[in-house]
């Protein structure tokens, strides 16, 4: 295995990887992997995020919180915004880019000892079990790729695992099923044996499915009101993610007998800076917002924290959406219509766990005009799309839509402040 020095390097020895992604989701090539590394998963307490909606942010503020209470936190979020480093980090610090290289050119070495042909998303998670093992953790907090039941983290068999199933709503639909009963059930698959499961109250839906798999697995499940932490200057949808984070770390830091969690704890957990998500610059005097919500449920909610926290403001929208079914895309660019005063549609492509292209710009352009929104336009290059809203009238300047587009543009963003 050659040794690899810097990012770039990093990258050209994972794209190989691609290549063995598979449209058939199981485990069990992940599975053999952690067998042959000696199942470093099992040798950390994990608190595992599956969801639809706000599972990185919550899963950010369970490590703060943690780190906050003085322990050793890992964490793992996919996909990742700025570098893939992201994926593997220590007390809310990814790996430096000479840490990061010299420990996955060792883990790679181990990859192709083992002979098996993990995807992508799987070298990602298998590396960060492996090194947060090798960190010497108290907790590592990992965030689930897609689903829950045959994702790549699902492969922890410790009992005192703590799971989290964040909001539940319609996507992946062509991969997790239609219904939400059936999207419920793939969430609530990281569920193990005698776990202790924390759920937000979402109605008999979502509540039946997940209780029932609890009972199956005799695991303690603990569903929580629908409170606010409001005395936090955060995002209506942040402060939702925020008071599920402190019900876990409570719960936690009791468990292991240790001071409960203190406001200032939650203060300083609340400040915690979490990429792309409701981001906010200064860009010549406008409000610059940066969100990489890409489904109906997490752009219906980012337009409404937007119009709670700036009301009566006009705003300039640009979109892309990751190519998919229909339905995903069609809602996410309808509920940012309910609150755009001007979109810019462009496309993208991208490299994360498989390459990734975006929907025909014209295509969603289409589409908006037959909602009757006429202030559209339609610019391909996504650089001269954000050169466009740059010099756009309104004070808001939104982009959203797809986590791909702006692991492209929010670097150009940072350039331009």
């Amino acid at each position: 295995m050659a040794v690899i020095t810097n990012f770039s390097e990093a990258h050209a020895a994972l794209r190989p990887l691609y290549n063995n992604a598979r449209t058939k989701y199981d485990l069990t090539i992940m599975r053999r992997l952690m067998d042959f590394l000696g199942n470093p998963q099992d040798e950390v307490w994990v608190v595992h995020v599956a969801g639809t909606s706000g599972k990185t942010s919550t899963a950010y503020y369970i490590a703060a919180l943690l780190q906050q209470a003085g322990y050793k936190v890992g964490l793992t979020v996919s996909p990742h915004v700025d570098e893939v480093n992201e994926r593997v980090q220590v007390n809310l610090m990814p790996l430096s880019e000479n840490q990061f290289c010299q420990e996955l050119t060792e883990f790679l070495g181990l990859v192709q000892k083992s002979r098996l042909a993990p995807s992508y998303f799987e070298v990602m998670v298998a590396f960060a079990y492996w090194e947060f093992a090798k960190q010497n953790l108290d907790y590592a907090v990992v965030e689930v790729g897609l689903g829950g039941l045959l994702d790549g983290t699902n492969v922890v068999s410790r009992k005192d695992k703590v799971c989290i199933i964040t909001d539940i709503g319609l996507d992946h639909i062509e991969i997790l099923g239609d219904t939400i009963e059936e999207i419920a059930a793939q969430k609530a698959g990281i569920i193990q044996q005698e776990n202790t499961v924390f759920l937000y109250d979402q109605g008999p839906k979502v509540t039946t499915v997940v209780r029932t798999i609890c009972e199956k697995k005799q695991a303690a499940l603990r569903i929580i009101p629908n409170t606010a932490t409001a005395q936090y200057s955060l995002p209506l949808f942040q402060q939702r993610n925020l008071g599920l984070a402190v019900q876990v770390a409570n719960f936690i830091v009791q468990r292991d007998h240790k001071a409960a969690i203190t406001n200032g704890q939650i203060n300083n957990a609340a400040k915690t800076h979490i990429p792309a998500r409701m981001e906010q610059f200064q860009v010549e005097g406008k409000v610059f917002i940066v969100d990489g919500s890409h489904n109906a449920q997490k752009l219906g909610a980012l337009a409404k924290s937007i119009s709670a926290m700036y009301p009566m403001r006009n705003v300039a929208v640009l979109a892309a959406f990751v190519e998919g079914h229909d339905s995903r895309w069609q809602g996410g660019i309808d509920a940012l219509m309910g609150m755009a005063n001007s979109i810019i549609v462009t496309s993208f492509r991208a490299e994360q766990d498989v390459p990734k292209n975006s929907v025909d710009p014209q295509k969603v352009v289409t589409h908006v005009k037959e909602k009757g929104f006429e202030n559209v336009t339609c610019e391909p290059d996504e650089k001269r799309a954000l050169e466009t809203l740059l010099k756009m009238s309104e004070p808001i300047l939104v982009i959203a839509g797809s986590f791909y587009l702006l692991n492209n543009l929010r670097p150009l963003i940072i350039n331009t402040i």
